[in-house]
């Protein structure tokens, strides 16, 4: 492996061979100078070296599957999309269906705010399974390419689930190395010269793993089963099978020109022993991402499991996943040394999609929550959690707030200030998803990897330390209606983060 990396040298371009044919057909045999017949002999030889060494392993050899490296493991990886809070919900249920299926989670990392997108359920209108997967294989090696990468497990605590044993993980950096071949001190972030030969090599490794061409028998098993035609289930009673009570109506199927049918399958019987995918390697899931509408789930459907204790503890688990003590101690610190004093904390969501119509109603449910607190002979102090610049508070309610510094005291934070910039740098000497690497052949470069894989470029964590902050705020919490970041810090203040 280390040699076939060596030779991916940009100063080691391959030159234009020349010809090792007679420029003239018709020249007698008897003419050919030997000089001529050393030279074709040599190209010859050139030729077959450089194929060698300038061809990706996983190209030379169809009988070698990157399969072989994993001694029987069994994987499921998946792909996420949009922002963090999706991706937050699409990873607990990840967690849940590798547990039930017995198999080893893929920590992703943390993608760009809708650098991929889904699309729509309800719509019926989304990527195909395989398309979203290597949608998003391509920006993982982007983030990789930029020293972006975070890992979930970077920023989500997993460790007392995988201490008591409910779930297997492994970071994707780790099992990314093994799949394509790659040593994985040579991969990290720092030591890594990025050339194309690299980029076309990881494209291909890329795209099997994501099924580009379907299913391969007993290594990888895409499951081309979307929200269009699926409901996952666990055991839950006799209704697999049986039709979803969410089915595209008249209209929509004249309009769109559709024919999907949505059935209610159980993950467990399609997927699980005894089935096709249970002999794959790895298990590619598309989205899975799930959220309920008119009466059902949008792709899965598993909120307990009386049957299964196991399962059933896991999902009392998920519930609710601590951000990592780094981000809670800067959060609780905010509160404690910087505002000093009982809070309200205003989560406003005014910028992105849908939000951007809806201004008025946002800054009403916060008029009426301050109204509600009444009079009071020292200023009420109040974090704001929001994605208007302060440069454009000006003739908004916010601005009305800054103004008067005789009732009000605002508070909020910034990507620059010192809090954040300390709490990225503790995160990246912490380095906790790259913990996750538990085959035996990782063990022994652990240290390598602990040493050269975390990102040069500090994460953004101001969206988590704010979070944390605004589960802190003892004079209530004010949310912007429909958005997943305030569904996120009402779980945090329901299960007492701070």
């Amino acid at each position: 492996m280390r040699a076939m990396m060596n030779v991916l040298n940009p100063n080691r371009a391959m030159a234009t061979r020349p010809s090792p044919w007679p420029s003239n057909s018709k020249r007698p045999s008897s003419l050919r100078s030997p000089l001529l017949s050393l030279t074709f002999l040599f190209c010859l030889f050139l030729f077959f070296l450089s194929y060698y060494f300038l061809t990706p392993k996983s190209l030379l050899s169809k009988s070698s599957s990157p399969c072989n490296s994993f001694h029987g493991q069994k994987f499921l990886w998946y792909a996420p999309h949009s922002g963090f809070s999706n991706q937050l919900s699409e990873f607990k249920n990840a967690l849940l269906i590798s547990a039930i299926l017995n198999r080893t989670l893929l920590i992703p990392p943390i993608l760009d705010h809708h650098a991929v997108a889904l699309g729509s359920c309800p719509k019926f209108r989304v990527l195909e399974p395989n398309q979203i997967r290597f949608t998003v294989w391509d920006h993982v090696v982007d983030l990789i390419r930029t020293k972006r990468y975070v890992s979930m497990a970077d920023i989500i605590d997993i460790s007392s689930l995988v201490s008591s044993s409910l779930v297997r993980v492994i970071d994707f950096r780790i099992f990314a190395s093994l799949w394509c071949n790659l040593d994985i001190d040579s991969t990290c972030f720092h030591e890594l010269d990025w050339q194309y030969s690299l980029f076309d090599s990881l494209k291909q490794c890329g795209s099997f793993l994501s099924g580009l061409d379907g299913s391969v028998a007993k290594c990888l098993y895409a499951v081309d089963e979307d929200c269009r035609t699926t409901v996952w289930t666990y055991q839950n009673g006799n209704e697999d099978g049986a039709l979803d009570s969410f089915q595209p109506d008249d209209q929509l199927k004249r309009k769109k020109k559709i024919s999907y049918v949505r059935r209610r399958r159980d993950v467990y019987k399609h997927l699980g022993p005894g089935s096709e995918a249970d002999s794959a390697t790895v298990l590619a899931f598309g989205s899975l991402f799930t959220a309920p509408y008119k009466g059902s789930e949008s792709y899965i459907d598993i909120h307990e499991s009386p049957r299964d204790q196991r399962v059933q503890n896991l999902i009392d688990k998920i519930e609710f996943l601590p951000f990592v003590p780094e981000i809670v101690s800067a959060g609780k610190k905010f509160a404690r040394e910087t505002i000093q004093a009982p809070f309200l904390c205003a989560q406003l969501r005014l910028l992105d999609g849908q939000f951007k119509n809806h201004w008025k109603t946002t800054f009403m449910g916060l008029k009426q929550k301050i109204e509600s607190l009444g009079e009071s002979l020292h200023p009420i102090h109040i974090f704001v959690m929001t994605d208007l610049p302060e440069a454009n508070w000006t003739g908004s309610y916010l601005g009305d707030l800054a103004e008067d510094s005789r009732r009000f005291k605002l508070f909020f934070l910034k990507e620059s200030d010192q809090l954040v910039v300390q709490t990225s740098k503790r995160l990246v000497e912490g380095n906790h998803g790259m913990s996750y690497g538990f085959l035996p052949e990782i063990r022994d470069v652990d240290s390598k990897v602990t040493k050269h894989c975390g990102p040069s470029n500090l994460p953004d964590v101001l969206l988590y330390v704010e979070e944390t902050i605004c589960s802190c705020a003892s004079l209530g919490f004010v949310g912007t209606s429909g958005s997943t970041i305030a569904e996120s810090i009402e779980l945090m203040r329901k299960f007492g983060v701070c």
